[in-house]
């Protein structure tokens, strides 16, 4: 999978999500690959990954992202749902 940014997040459920991760050419492939690797969904959004570059290293999400991010989680827990019931 080529990609020029990808960010990862953490969410621990206590707390908004923190960006644990991210980087751009070679860096963003290997951040992607370590997610496959570790069956961790991927979801595309080009819009929002943009945002979240702004975000510092370590950094919860700003509040304005909340609801961008919540869709994103959602996806990732639909898709667990999905691994489990097979």
């Amino acid at each position: 999978m080529k990609a020029d940014i990808a960010i990862a997040l953490n969410y621990d459920e206590q707390s908004a999500p923190r960006v644990t991760a991210k980087g751009k050419g070679l860096v963003a492939e290997q951040i992607l690959s370590l997610a496959a690797e570790n069956d961790i969904p991927i979801k595309e959004e080009p819009e929002l990954i943009e945002l979240l570059a702004t975000v510092e290293l370590g950094d919860q999400i700003p509040e304005a992202l909340y609801v961008a991010v919540a869709e994103v989680i959602a996806f990732a827990y639909s898709l667990k749902d999905k691994t489990l019931g097979q």
